[in-house]
């Protein structure tokens, strides 16, 4: 039996891979659940699976659930401080880091660090520590499972080659809500508009980052460090039916891709199960159905995103952080309706142009500039 942690249990990552824990009883036992203020949620969670160990944002909504849960032998942790007490704990096999946003970055590096195999859907810990997420692994022994459908695609793509073999990754990508629209047409899409995904259902912050495609641009960052690749080794193709998660192409002109519906749950559980594969209990993917597969080339001069991250890792240094961080506040921005879709790119372009770019960043140079990017937004975006 497995035992696993999860970094944000009640956002959409997290809630499903609890229903892929559930579909396999006795397989896993959950011994610590963290979220961010969402104790209702969590309260149910804790009932359900009943973990040793839960942790929240603040002290004051954990005193709430320590109330509420008073009939229960839990701990109830808060702060930062809780939710790595939650991830390192000595029970503990694997962390499921589901968790949106940098505050995911300290809490997995100290998992990693206490010799936890990681089951990674936070783009944010790769995207800016990468360099220092990927070397702690390697000398620590431990696995780092790519939660991602498209990581996980290529990772399952992987198995059985040696990735001195990759010529490239071909990373594949809806095109989202506003896939062919022109510059002049986003220009007056609405918050409603973008957050109606054609084929797959996320959280808020992601689907707005598939309709800017800076989602797909913080996979070529993730894709880099995961796979050890050059960025020119990474190709993004634009695959309007969700069924081929993406694809690996080899030195003797080989593709070997990886296909099902689009539902997470598979990657997930597939993180959970590695090396082995069980059944899902889930619609399998029909071929006759699906008829066509279609790939495009990306519009990035219209979807910029991509472009600001293969300028950002080719920069290195500091200045993939900035990118993510511009990003995350313009999105809270637009979510909030204070700016406009295409103010999105701006930020981050302005942002971006801005830093002076540190070499090579510490821990705590990344959470700074993060800070200071931040700061820079608040101060020219006022609203």
């Amino acid at each position: 039996m497995k035992t696993i942690s999860i970094l944000g249990s009640t956002g959409s990552i997290g809630t499903q891979t609890l229903d892929v824990i559930s579909r396999h009883p006795g397989d896993f036992s959950v011994v610590a659940l963290t979220a961010g203020t969402n104790i209702d949620l969590l309260e149910k969670q804790i009932r359900m699976f009943r973990p040793a160990v839960a942790a929240v944002a603040d002290e004051e909504k954990a005193q709430e659930l320590r109330l509420r849960l008073k009939d229960m032998e839990i701990r109830i942790l808060s702060g930062m401080d809780g939710m790595i007490e939650a991830v390192t704990l000595p029970q503990t096999d694997i962390v499921v880091t589901a968790v949106v946003g940098m505050i995911g970055i300290r809490p997995t590096l100290e998992a990693i660090r206490a010799g936890k195999d990681i089951a990674l859907a936070n783009k944010e810990t790769l995207v800016t520590a990468g360099h220092l997420v990927m070397k702690e692994a390697a000398d620590r022994g431990v696995q780092i499972l790519p939660v991602d459908s498209e990581h996980s695609a290529i990772f399952q793509s992987l198995q059985g080659s040696r990735r001195s073999q990759i010529r490239r990754i071909l990373l594949t990508a809806s095109g989202g809500p506003f896939r062919g629209k022109t510059r002049s047409e986003l220009g007056t899409v609405t918050l409603a508009d973008a957050l109606h995904h054609p084929n797959w259902v996320m959280g808020k912050k992601i689907t707005i980052d598939s309709a800017t495609m800076v989602n797909k641009g913080l996979e070529v960052i993730e894709a880099k460090w995961l796979f050890d690749v050059e960025p020119d080794q990474i190709q993004i193709l634009v695959h309007p039916q969700s069924v081929v998660h993406s694809a690996v192409e080899f030195a003797d002109n080989a593709v070997i891709a990886q296909l099902g519906t689009p539902d997470m749950r598979l990657p997930i559980q597939y993180a959970l199960f590695y090396p082995e594969r069980k059944p899902l209990g889930t619609e399998p993917l029909d071929l006759f159905s699906v008829r066509d597969l279609s790939f495009e080339k990306p519009d990035l001069d219209t979807f910029r995103g991509p472009a600001f991250a293969y300028e950002a890792i080719r920069t290195g240094g500091s200045m993939p952080t900035v990118m993510n961080a511009a990003n995350e506040k313009a999105v809270d921005l637009f979510l909030h309706e204070k700016i406009g879709f295409w103010e999105i790119y701006d930020i981050i372009e302005e942002c971006m142009s801005r830093h002076k770019v540190i070499a090579h960043p510490q821990l705590e140079d990344i959470l700074e500039t993060e800070k200071e990017t931040y700061r820079y937004i608040e101060s020219r975006w006022k609203h």
